[in-house]
């Protein structure tokens, strides 16, 4: 007599019992692989730690210094000086290559007395602008300083009368040079003095 099998799919007793050899065999695997190659599997937690920048302060105290205010009339008699100075440096150039234009047969006889003349009229007019106005007569020591100008300035002025008498001397140009050399010289001092008034004042 045949038996009747009251279950039609008999396959799903089998499967559960598959799935969970499976199971068992991928486990006892891995933890084999791990113990045979030292390697730990256990989670770990990656600590983050977080810097935080150091404030720079930056440094921001000013050093103050003392200065040192000066009437206004002072600076502008300082200005004014300073203005003449140029001056003499620009007549001291014409002069000078004028003088040698003369020794190097540049200029004609009558071209270097009109240029040595016109040196008269510059230097006239220089001394007059050193005399006025002058210092503020309240600074006793800018007065004084400042005669001394206006006595260079005054002998810079007779060097160039000198000049022009030179060349239309007899000699061979010796009164020439010398009236020349005297001029340098005084213009040498003239800007010196210059130097030294505005030095003392803007020192104090």
């Amino acid at each position: 007599m045949e038996t009747f099998n009251q279950d039609p799919k008999p396959g799903r007793l089998v499967l559960p019992l598959v799935l969970i050899g499976m199971i068992a065999t991928t486990y006892t695997f891995v933890n084999r692989v791990a113990t045979n190659n030292d390697l730990d599997l256990s989670v770990t937690e990656e600590e983050v730690v977080v810097t935080e920048e150091e404030a720079v302060t930056e440094d921001t105290t000013t050093t103050s210094t003392t200065t040192t205010t000066l009437p206004g009339e002072v600076v502008t008699y300082l200005e004014e000086i300073q203005g003449e100075k140029v001056q003499s440096d620009e007549l001291g150039q014409k002069v000078i290559e004028a003088n040698q234009k003369w020794d190097d047969e540049i200029l004609t006889y009558q071209e270097a007395k009109d240029e040595f003349a016109k040196f008269i009229e510059d230097a006239d007019q220089f001394q007059l602008t050193v005399s006025e106005p002058g210092p503020p007569n309240t600074f006793a020591s800018l007065v004084t300083s400042h005669e001394e100008l206006t006595v260079l300035a005054n002998l810079i002025y007779e060097d160039t009368k000198e000049l022009l008498a030179g060349l239309t001397s007899s000699d061979t140009g010796e009164r020439r040079a010398s009236a020349l050399d005297s001029f340098n010289k005084n213009l040498a001092q003239f800007q010196q003095k210059v130097d030294e008034i505005i030095a003392a004042i803007t020192s104090n």
